[in-house]
């Protein structure tokens, strides 16, 4: 009578069960038995973003390659692709040209002059570009406003360090997750905590391979701030699964106790990233009204970002960790 009692105790609920007792009766997602397809979407983009990268390259900003800029004000309207090629005729080195407005109002409309190679940048060349433009461009009033380079072995060096700073975010967060939830398999859980936050680089770097976008400061600013914002989103579903499992009992599937975990979360973290993405998009429209060439350049990788943390938490962080732990259990 006992062995049936202890028999009938150890029978796995059922996902009805399941549902009713610890869901209020709604539909649990089946995430990890989908895991092949998230792992199939996720290879695919990467598989096209390594195509591309083969075909197009990676372009550096003169903050890391080293080079030279020029900035010049001017007035009315005038032809970008007319300028870029009447600037391109008058130099030997290759040139990559940015527009914006002045906002406040006090220099008009501004051009940003990049040349690819220089360690600095003559006085006779600035002069003669300046007088060049206004010969050309009587009725624009081009004035020279700044003009700066970056030795190439300065902007390794800052490439180097930029690199460094990420990998030591990394470290640390995984170091984190570790401690804090060790009663989960802490070291798991940190592990692919960062497979997902790779993930994310990843997907921001393609990105900017296939707009032919240079990797600036800009892409070390998102990436810290994506790692930083997927690491939350995972950390919000680690959290409810150690909740789970002390509900559920440890006895119970952990592939169950997932999903139940991150159906619960689910709601929160998709609203949580479209309100982000909302906010940042209105920055990108408006920095676009205004040709604010920089603030597009940060806008534009973020929210591709937030919509690969949003998915790399649920989709990657998660069936990953519960692999691991499948794997454990086999093994004991």
């Amino acid at each position: 009578m006992a062995n049936k009692i202890n028999a009938k105790a150890q029978t796995p609920m059922t996902e009805q069960e399941v549902s009713e007792k610890f869901n209020g009766g709604k539909k649990i997602i089946d995430f990890v038995g989908k895991k092949k397809i998230f792992f199939g979407i996720s290879i695919g983009i990467i598989v096209l973003g390594i195509i591309f990268n083969f075909i197009f390259g990676t372009r550096l900003d003169i903050q890391f390659s080293g080079g030279a800029t020029l900035t010049f004000s001017y007035t009315g309207e005038v032809d970008q692709n007319s300028l870029y090629d009447f600037i391109q005729e008058k130099t030997t080195d290759k040139i990559t040209t940015s527009f914006s407005q002045d906002l406040m109002g006090n220099t008009g409309n501004n051009v940003s002059v990049q040349f690819s190679g220089n360690n600095s940048i003559e006085t006779e060349i600035q002069k003669n570009l300046e007088s060049d433009l206004q010969a050309q461009y009587p009725d624009n009033n081009f004035v020279c406003l700044e003009a700066s380079s970056v030795d190439a072995s300065m902007g390794f060096m800052f490439l180097l360090k930029c690199l460094a700073a990420v990998a030591l975010a990394s470290i640390l967060m995984v170091i984190y997750v570790t401690i804090r939830f060790k009663k989960i398999g802490g070291l798991s859980a940190g592990v692919m905590a960062l497979v997902a936050l790779f993930h994310d680089v990843a997907m921001i770097y393609f990105m900017y391979v296939i707009f032919q976008m240079p990797i600036d400061s800009n892409f070390i600013a998102v990436v810290l701030m994506i790692i930083g914002y997927s690491l939350n989103d995972t950390i919000v579903i680690y959290d409810r699964v150690r909740e789970q499992r002390r509900l559920m009992g440890r006895s119970t599937d952990i592939g169950t106790i997932f999903n139940v975990s991150c159906t619960k979360t689910i709601k929160r973290t998709i609203m949580t990233s479209v309100t982000t993405f909302a906010a940042i998009l209105i920055v990108y429209i408006v920095a676009t009204v205004f040709n604010i060439a920089s603030v597009k350049g940060f806008a534009l990788p973020m929210m591709i970002g937030v919509i690969s943390g949003c998915y790399s938490s649920i989709c990657i962080a998660g069936p990953l960790w519960v692999m691991w732990q499948n794997h454990k259990e086999s093994k004991k």
